[in-house]
């Protein structure tokens, strides 16, 4: 399929400026169908293994995209009529359609987001609908996209071998059994990969905590009651995941706080997360530590330790009651980096085999705190603009912000960090095509010269996230159709 679609105008995002738009332009193209590195998402392991065919355009773009329900909700759409799943697994009896029609009818919500953006790229590129989303074509839109599904050929392998991707990392609770995985590793598949993200055991505060101890003493076999058995047993499934190919952990916090606490007041922690009588102070101390803990695990067995900071999650009780995780109801917080990490870095800052990407959803501490770090400490790299941010305007800020100071090669690359799967070469090309314009400005202003700024884009394409998270330099196969326009 071509990149080129009468729906979407072959320079969106690239400057305004026609002289710096020509150099962009050029940038862009030299990395539009570059292979895709997702070297941290939240697509699922499961959907590649089964390779059933995703349902309908409903379950597809609206349900599984906390972007798109936020949007709705925040205008009264109700998540029932949507049809989102509940949190005990049921859901109202609603018709795909009729869902996918009150969608529509709220898509000029949209206008001016990135989700417009990833949505039109869905539907237009991947997709190949020929019509604009509105009230009077969201039938013949949601036939289409049914007709497109029940083609082998938007089956999710079909798909990710048409989009390129290289390398595909899903994100896994630590107790995870990780069968999706080993049935991939099986199939011999592709490239993707868990990483393991333990907050379920970190945070006493967290509703499944007793639960997820107690899995994961069943799996490992070590009495997670002591302090060392539990490292040992946090060891031991780092190593399960690293063996099915994880390059990297994961570690959702409010605040980016560690501690490095003796082994008594670590045990003292434990005992009373263990018992349910721990305190909220007394949590996010526990929360520290096991940050530092995690840090010193990566130092033995180099997997990359990605720190999200910055998220008051699940802000709406009532909406997590009944729709549980990542339903849209997340509001960024001001965080201090430099002061939480001095514990940790005090302590690992210089080991060569650690290495940490820190993502915010505080655009405040770029430039305070955030580039400085990552422009001294050689264990530091910082992620992409996350989340609120992971938007055109926000990604403008954050390289003025971040690069004078720490530079390009102290950035990860980018990452999609996505649930709708479809939205991942929509991201990857957003990114693109935003860094092509960057650098264009960069050589206009004679900054840098056009020879590098053609080094770096390709860098920030994938070179950058390949290194950072150490998932080497496969290249896609060739003539493979990566669907990126």
């Amino acid at each position: 399929m071509s990149r080129k679609t009468a729906m979407l105008h072959p320079d969106r995002l690239l400057p305004a400026d026609p002289a710096v738009r020509a150099t962009a332009r050029a940038l862009y193209e030299r990395v539009a169908d570059a292979p895709i590195v997702s070297p941290h998402g939240h697509c699922e392991a499961s959907w590649f293994a089964e390779d059933a065919p995703f349902p309908n355009a409903a379950d597809l773009l609206i349900t599984p995209d906390h972007y798109v329900l936020r949007m709705l909700a925040s205008q009264g759409v109700s998540y029932e009529a949507l049809g989102v799943p509940r949190a005990d697994g049921s859901r109202a009896d609603v018709d795909p359609r009729e869902a996918f029609r009150l969608f529509a009818a709220h898509y000029h919500l949209f206008a001016g987001t990135p989700s417009r953006v990833w949505l039109d790229h869905a539907l237009h590129v991947v997709l190949g609908v020929p019509e604009r989303l509105g009230p009077a074509t969201a039938d013949a839109v949601f036939d289409h996209v049914a007709a497109q599904l029940a083609s082998p050929a938007f089956r999710p392998r079909a798909l990710y071998e048409r989009f390129g991707i290289e390398v595909l990392a899903t994100t896994d609770n630590a107790t995870d059994t990780l069968d999706a995985h080993r049935a991939l590793k099986a199939l011999a598949f592709g490239r993707i990969v868990p990483t393991f993200r333990p907050d379920a055991l970190t945070d006493p505060l967290r509703e499944d905590f007793a639960a997820s101890m107690q899995r994961l003493e069943e799996q490992t076999g070590e009495n997670v009651t002591d302090w060392s058995g539990l490292l040992k047993a946090l060891r031991a499934r780092r190593a399960d995941f690293a063996r099915l190919g994880a390059t990297a952990t994961d570690h959702g916090v409010l605040a980016p706080v560690t501690a490095d606490l003796p082994g008594p007041a670590c045990q003292a922690l434990l005992d009373k997360a263990r018992a349910g009588t721990i305190t909220a102070d007394e949590a996010a101390l526990f929360q520290a530590q096991m940050l530092t803990e995690m840090a010193a695990m990566s130092v033995e067995d180099g997997l990359v330790m990605q720190i999200h900071a910055g998220s008051r999650r699940n802000y709406a009780p009532s909406v997590f009651a009944r729709y549980g995780r990542d339903k849209g109801y997340d509001i960024p917080a001001t965080v201090a980096w430099a002061d939480g990490l001095k514990p940790l870095l005090d302590r690992f800052g210089f080991e060569p085999n650690l290495r940490m990407v820190l993502y915010t959803l505080d655009e405040t501490a770029y430039g305070r705190e955030l580039a400085p770090l990552a422009g001294a400490f050689p264990t530091v790299l910082l992620g992409a603009p996350w989340w609120f941010f992971d938007s055109p305007e926000g990604m403008r800020r954050y390289r003025s912000q971040v690069i004078e100071t720490a530079g390009f090669h102290n950035t990860a690359g980018f990452v999609d960090d996505t649930r709708a799967f479809l939205s991942i070469p929509a991201r990857h090309d957003m990114a693109r095509r935003m860094d092509a314009g960057f650098l264009a400005g960069l050589v206009a202003e004679h900054q840098i010269g056009t020879d590098e700024a053609f080094a770096l884009i390709g860098e920030l394409a994938g070179g950058l996230a390949r290194r950072a998270y150490r998932t080497g330099t496969g290249q896609a196969a060739p003539g493979s159709d990566r669907a990126t326009a």
